[in-house]
């Protein structure tokens, strides 16, 4: 694939920028060996990790199709596990540390860089003990276990008796996350009890439901299981998911009568101990930058500004202004909210049934499917699928969402969209929703990682926020390129509506983290420079004050992604080849901006070199 020939010839050229040294000189013997003994140590520790972590994280390896040394267990989720994982990741970091990062090259150093900055993020992130908050609208073992099923592999009689004695896991897994809960009750570290309020009801809906998705594989074991192992194995089924409802219905009424009176009536980070430090760590690791939260609300104030001019000039262009010649003398502001209040409330904008919004989806997706190959040189192989999100948290979750799939395990990528409250769920969202979640978005950037021919396994599922969320964020704009947009005022508005979303997060986040905004505030500005639902707007103000930073990746990404591509556009001219670009990018898998733009750098001059020298002589 030529994917793999690019990625080594950029690793090569990436080298002396992630050292900062010069050209060496020649290498003498001792220096042969040297980098002969760092490299072999270097590749030890990748394999004992990748081994370590297919062992604690074991769902994740069936899930992605690797070899698990577990099968028949789930991770550990209690206070004991936490912090083994702690410990045993600060021992990987010590021991890689130890190796010197100069006597490696191309793909070694870059895998180093890499590792060591993940487990060092991971270990300083330990000390906020956020761990203590495990249960919100958007997580918690309320959705997590009715799901842990859905990417598991299915197909040998082994599959099956693995799965049961998971299942036998789970009621403890319930029981530790009380616990967890109770420390944080213990430390003070509490969620906000605003995004809190609806998540009994969560648990109410997984009980009344039976955990029925997690019986389901059963009534389709294959032939080569005994009649009566069957019968066995469905009792088992039967008893282990029959004490997890009960644990989990105990846990949802404790949670209403315990822990969300205890929850605190603030929302900022800062109000956590150690809280204002754990947002600006969220921030390092999520924007993959050095940026202060001023540095990002100023940028997000200006993206505002931009978008909302495109915005006016898009709305200009529409039949709603072209009806009513008085519209277009309104006041910008008046105009601007007469507008949004047509989209939220005119019937042409929104699907009457669940079935008539997926299909909606489906059309568009394969719409994008066959404009893909004019803007990329490599398309992963494994397929992608659209479906609703599951009921039972439809009504606190987002928009949408992706959940990744694996051609080893067997298993498609799934585009989650949203069906609960039909009249908040507007039809001009679906080109951008579904070039964000499905491709060239989340499905085509995460399966291309995970398809890289030449990359070590941990480097296949690495996530930094900006770089997944940037890419994202920037596979929206490709529908420009694609030309979605240009006979359709409606749809380009809804793309400009998802990057002002993007843009409004950057206020928001810091607003609420960093300068103190109360909730309402954070929906108030949300409501004035969006066309989003009010529903969406509440549902995602409560994300952002959950997951603290998270939000900030998005447009931080895309900002940089699309910086890249002007400046290499800029340097090569003619010899611009976007298809190589976007191979480029995501060539590497999922990296932090600061190597992404070293490795763009430097496939650039790599290019501009080529480009050179397949020029005729004079």
């Amino acid at each position: 694939m030529r994917i793999a020939v690019a990625f080594m010839m950029i690793a090569c050229a990436f080298a002396p920028l992630a050292t900062g040294r010069a050209d060496a000189p020649a290498t003498s013997p001792s220096r042969a060996d040297a980098r002969a003994d760092a490299r072999a140590r270097w590749l030890a520790i990748v394999d004992e990790y990748e081994r370590w972590r297919d062992t604690v994280w074991p769902e994740e390896a069936l899930a992605s199709g690797r070899p698990c040394p577990v099968p028949d267990r789930i991770a550990d989720r209690s206070y004991r596990g936490i912090g083994l994982r702690f410990t045993e990741e600060s021992e990987f970091l010590a021991r890689l540390r130890e190796i010197d990062p100069a006597l490696l090259e191309g793909d070694d150093l870059l895998g180093w860089q890499l590792l060591v900055r993940q487990l060092d993020e991971s270990c300083r992130g330990f000390a906020f003990r956020s761990f203590l908050m495990p249960v919100g609208g958007r997580g918690g073992p309320q959705q997590d276990i009715p799901q842990m099923a859905d990417r598991m592999p299915f197909r040998t009689p082994e599959d099956f008796e693995n799965h049961v004695k998971r299942l036998s896991a789970v009621p403890q897994w319930v029981i530790d996350v009380k616990e967890l809960l109770e420390m944080g009750i213990a430390e003070g570290r509490m969620p906000p009890k605003a995004t809190m309020l609806e998540v009994p009801a969560q648990f109410d809906a997984v009980v009344a439901g039976g955990l029925q998705a997690l019986r389901a594989p059963l009534s389709r074991m294959p032939d080569s299981i005994p009649e009566d192992r069957k019968r066995e194995l469905r009792a088992q089924a039967d008893e282990w998911t029959g004490q997890a409802v009960a644990r989990l219905a105990e846990l949802g009424d404790w949670l209403r009568t315990v822990y969300l009176p205890a929850c605190r009536d603030t929302v900022a980070a800062s109000d956590l101990p150690e809280g204002r430090a754990w947002y600006e760590h969220s921030l390092r690791v999520h924007t993959t930058t050095a940026m202060t939260a001023d540095e990002i609300h100023r940028t997000g104030l200006a993206e505002v500004a931009r978008i909302r001019a495109e915005m006016m000039q898009v709305i200009g262009r529409t039949d709603w202004q072209g009806a009513d010649p008085a519209r277009a003398a309104m006041p910008e502001d008046a105009r601007f909210a007469a507008f949004v209040e047509y989209l939220r409330t005119d019937p042409r904008f929104y699907a009457k049934s669940a079935d008539e919004l997926l299909a909606r989806y489906r059309d568009v997706c394969k719409r994008i499917d066959a404009k893909l190959p004019a803007l990329f040189g490599t398309l992963p192989r494994n397929p992608y699928g659209v479906q609703a999100v599951p009921k039972f948290m439809a009504p606190t979750q987002t928009t949408a969402y992706y959940m990744p799939g694996s051609l080893r395990a067997g298993n498609p990528g799934w585009f989650y969209a949203n069906t609960h409250a039909l009249d908040q769920r507007p039809l001009y969202e679906a080109i951008p929703l579904a070039l964000h979640e499905a491709v060239p978005g989340h499905h085509l950037q995460i399966t291309v990682a995970q398809e890289l021919p030449a990359a070590q396994e941990f480097r296949r599922d690495m996530h930094f926020t900006a770089f997944v969320e940037g890419w994202a964020l920037y596979a929206e704009r490709l529908g420009i390129e694609m030309g979605f947009f240009a006979d359709d005022p409606y749809a380009d508005f809804g793309r400009l509506l998802y990057e002002m979303w993007r843009a409004t997060r950057l206020v928001v986040d810091t607003g609420i983290h960093a300068f103190g905004w109360p909730r309402q505030r954070a929906i108030d500005y949300m409501k004035a420079n969006t066309a989003l639902s009010e529903l969406n707007i509440v549902r995602e103000v409560d994300r952002y004050i959950d997951w603290p930073g998270q939000a900030c990746g998005y447009k931080v990404g895309e900002l940089r992604i699309r910086a890249m591509r002007a400046r290499a556009e800029q340097a090569l001219g003619d010899a611009f080849d976007v298809r190589a670009f976007h191979d480029a990018v995501l060539g590497a898998g999922a990296i932090p901006l600061d190597v992404l733009d070293a490795r763009i750098d430097a496939w650039i001059a790599a290019r501009k070199a080529q480009s050179a020298s397949a020029q005729p002589s004079s």
